[in-house]
């Protein structure tokens, strides 16, 4: 069974996202022990919006970071809702 390319190239797209949302989460922890300039909150809401919430989340438990902030308790859950939502969205759309 081959995999078709819109598929492919969404998985390595959301891979992709998720990763780089990981990533910045860890940085910003970083910085955050530096007392140096942070990433805006904005920017994790941003790619948790655009699919990167697993990332954010998994960056928040990973680093225990964001983890007392109501807005990063309870808005990166419900964009991972969100992004599972837009997953089966797109299955359906590229799957036939």
């Amino acid at each position: 069974m081959a995999i078709n390319k819109p598929l492919l190239l969404f998985m390595v797209i959301f891979l992709l996202i998720n990763s780089i949302a990981f990533l910045l989460m860890g940085r910003d922890k970083y910085l955050a022990s530096k007392n140096r300039f942070r990433i805006p909150e904005k920017w994790f809401f941003i790619m948790a919006f655009l699919g990167g919430a697993l990332g954010v989340l998994i960056g928040m438990k990973v680093f225990r970071h964001k983890t007392k902030h109501l807005s990063f308790k309870l808005g990166i859950p419900c964009l991972f809702i969100w992004n599972l939502f837009l997953l089966y969205e797109l299955k359906m759309l590229l799957i036939p």
